[in-house]
C-alpha cells in the first residue's frame, strides 16, 4: 500500500475522502453551479504518492492545491499540502452524462501529498498557497469554506467513517489550471503568518 509520513512516521491510509465546489471563486470559474448538499468522492490508496507526476496517457491535467487533514478517531490529528490531480476534459464528459469521476481523479498518482505534522491548533487559522514556477497560482483559507472541516467530517460520518489514517481533502481555491513536465511546485499549508508545512515537487512524466 502507498504510504504518507507524518512527523519521520509511515501511515498507510485506506483512502483519500474530498469534497468537491468547496469554494465559491473554485465554482465559478468552472462554470458550475452551487451545490444543496455537500459533493464527496473517494480516491483510493493507489492515488496516494509523495511525488508529483504528469500523467503520461493524459494530454492536459489540472491540478487542486488542498489543506489536507489526517483522520484519527473521526477527529483531525494532523496537517499536510495536498494537490488533487484532475483530468478536466475527461470530468468534464463525464459530467454531461451523469457518469461517476472516477477516470478523471482516481488515477495513479492522483492524490499527491507533503508530510503531514501533527496539529491541534485553531483549523480557522488554516490557509494554503501554490506557487508555480515562482508564480503565485492559488490562495486560500478556511473562512473562504462553504463547509468548514468540522462541518465535513460530521456530514461524512452520516453515511459512512474514515478509518484511522485516512485522509480528508477539503477543497480547492480559484486559480486552478495545466501543468507540464518539468514545472516546479512550492506548496505552503499556513497557520495565520507563520508557514506550518512547505513541501517542493518537480514535475516528472509518469512512467
Amino acid at each position: 500500500m502507498n504510504k504518507i509520513l507524518i512527523n519521520n512516521k509511515e501511515i498507510f491510509p485506506s483512502k483519500v475522502v474530498c469534497i468537491g465546489r468547496n469554494y465559491v471563486e473554485h465554482i465559478k470559474e468552472l462554470n458550475n453551479e452551487t451545490p444543496e448538499e455537500m459533493v464527496f468522492f473517494i480516491k483510493p490508496n493507489s492515488t496516494i504518492s509523495n511525488q508529483l507526476f504528469f500523467p503520461k496517457f493524459a494530454n492536459s491535467c489540472h491540478y487542486e492545491a488542498e489543506i489536507s487533514f489526517l483522520m484519527e478517531e473521526n477527529k483531525i490529528t494532523a496537517v499536510g499540502f495536498g494537490l488533487d490531480l484532475t483530468l478536466r476534459d475527461v470530468q468534464s464528459k463525464l459530467k454531461q452524462k451523469g457518469l461517476p469521476w472516477e477516470r478523471a481523479k482516481s488515477f495513479d498518482n492522483a492524490a499527491v501529498f507533503s508530510e503531514f505534522v501533527s496539529f491541534s491548533g485553531d483549523i480557522n487559522k488554516l490557509g494554503v498557497e501554490l506557487y508555480i514556477n515562482n508564480e503565485l497560482k492559488q490562495k486560500g483559507d478556511v473562512s473562504m469554506m462553504i463547509n468548514k472541516p468540522h462541518e465535513i467530517i460530521e456530514d461524512f460520518c452520516t453515511f459512512s467513517s474514515f478509518e484511522d489514517g485516512d485522509i480528508l481533502m477539503s477543497g480547492t481555491p480559484s486559480g486552478v489550471g495545466q501543468f507540464k513536465e518539468g514545472d516546479h511546485f512550492v506548496g505552503k499549508i499556513l497557520y495565520g503568518d507563520e508557514i506550518l508545512v512547505e513541501v517542493k515537487f518537480d514535475v516528472q512524466l509518469s512512467k
